[in-house]
């Protein structure tokens, strides 16, 4: 069922180790330039009078997503290479790597502000329309953007960890384009604690489809994000309906950040970027629940004799090596060893014995969690396979309890394998 990626730090000696894709982590910086590297090509099209084709580029966002990556990733497959123990500390305290998760961020607001012009601009003549923009291509540039800010979520992810001041605020500043700054919250302090648990509102649950996960998690997700931060404030001693705690109350200055970006620009390119705010913003954390959705699929810790859920582990998680779409999203697909080391950094992540393994990357699974029929052929039986057949191992979604735990033999609070 598993497939492990091992080095073996005796092939290499630890002073000769180089990371293979030091350099290769600068891809990150395709989704929040590839507005600006598209706008040559659209109007190299309109000099061709093909004026609606070239409304085409614009859809760049969804064309990597669903296309290139998961093309690139069938073409170079996993990637194999883990760093040997001897060389975690000098990897991890290499800045070079954190620099590539900072400079994301002008890189990001820089695209939002040409999207928002291009989105909202009556006359785009030195690209060679006449006039402004049709709706073709402002729901694909909407869309775009909606990547790039999905990706950004990810970007916030990785600094949101850290224990540095800095890659707190950066975290935040990155995550209000798409007004999730929840997520810096609820991510930290809620979903690795429950996370492979029927009480996480981000763990998907054997059965569920992804349509009825996302009001669930985006619901949940964010009522316990206010209930965690309103806790801690009130064990300071304070009040979290105190106006007074409201600067240091880490969901409201987290979406505070959304309304005073998305108000200025509101402010300088008017009410006709309201579609564009909404469309990128719901695209971009649909995307990151898209990615939730896929990670814990049905799988369960399970409780000890005390009642209290066993420690995540390696089985936990669902991981997938492949190489072009762990550098697009800096290792996230190193899923299992992340939620045994929250704060590790991305580079130093590395693939992990016992861990199941997804049959590709994270962006051509994404696709399929928007068709339950074949999300569930192609992710059932591996769910199932995993716990050797043990349904009442698995988190099953509560509608299909009974069904499931019918067909395949188990029994409430039992154990036993299924037929």
């Amino acid at each position: 069922m598993t497939t492990q990626f091992r080095s073996d730090p005796s092939e290499l000696p630890a002073a000769e180790w180089r990371d293979k894709k030091r350099y290769l982590w600068l891809m990150g910086l395709i989704a929040p330039t590839a507005l600006f590297v598209m706008l040559p090509v659209v109007w190299g099209i309109n000099q061709l009078e093909w004026h609606t084709a070239a409304q085409l580029p614009l859809w760049i966002g969804p064309f990597l997503v669903y296309i290139l990556l998961p093309l690139l990733d069938l073409r170079f497959g996993p990637d194999g290479q883990n760093p040997p123990d001897e060389v975690m500390e000098r990897l991890e305290n290499d800045k070079y790597y954190r620099y590539c998760t900072y400079i994301y961020i002008p890189f990001q607001y820089a695209s939002v502000i040409l999207g928002a012009y291009l989105f909202t601009a009556p006359n785009l003549s030195w690209l060679g329309f006449e006039g402004g923009l049709g709706w073709l291509g402002k729901v694909g540039l909407a869309l775009s953007v909606g990547v790039l800010g999905g990706v950004g979520i990810n970007t916030a992810h990785e600094m949101g960890h850290k224990k540095e001041s800095l890659e707190r605020w950066l975290s935040k500043i990155t995550l209000a384009q798409t007004c999730y700054g929840h997520f810096y919250v609820e991510h930290n302090r809620g979903h690795h604690v429950r996370v492979s648990t029927p009480e996480d509102p981000a763990s998907a649950r054997f059965g569920e489809t992804f349509w009825e996960f996302l009001p669930r998690t985006v619901i949940g997700s964010a009522r316990s994000a206010f209930h965690l931060e309103a806790q801690r404030i009130r064990r300071s001693g304070r009040s979290p309906w105190d106006p007074r705690t409201y600067l240091g109350n880490d969901v409201i200055n987290a979406l505070a950040m959304s309304v005073v970006l998305w108000g200025v620009l509101i402010a300088v390119f008017g009410v006709g970027l309201i579609p564009f705010i909404v469309i990128q913003a719901i695209f971009g954390f649909c995307l990151l629940e898209a990615v939730n959705y896929l990670e814990h699929y049905g799988l369960l810790r399970q409780k000890n004799a005390n009642g209290r859920y066993e420690r995540c582990a390696p089985v936990h998680s669902w991981n997938s090596d492949h190489i072009v779409t762990n550098l697009f999203l800096y290792h996230l697909q190193r899923h299992s060893d992340h939620h045994a080391n929250p704060t590790r950094r991305y580079q130093t992540l590395r693939s992990m014995e016992g861990a199941p393994n997804l049959p590709s990357g994270y962006a051509s699974m994404i696709s399929l969690t928007y068709f339950p029929p074949l999300w569930r052929k192609v992710m059932d039986h591996r769910v199932l396979e995993h716990y050797d057949g043990d349904i009442t191992k698995v988190n099953v979604h509560p509608r299909l309890r009974k069904k499931l735990l019918a067909k395949y033999g188990g029994q409430e609070g039992g154990q036993e394998a299924a037929a």
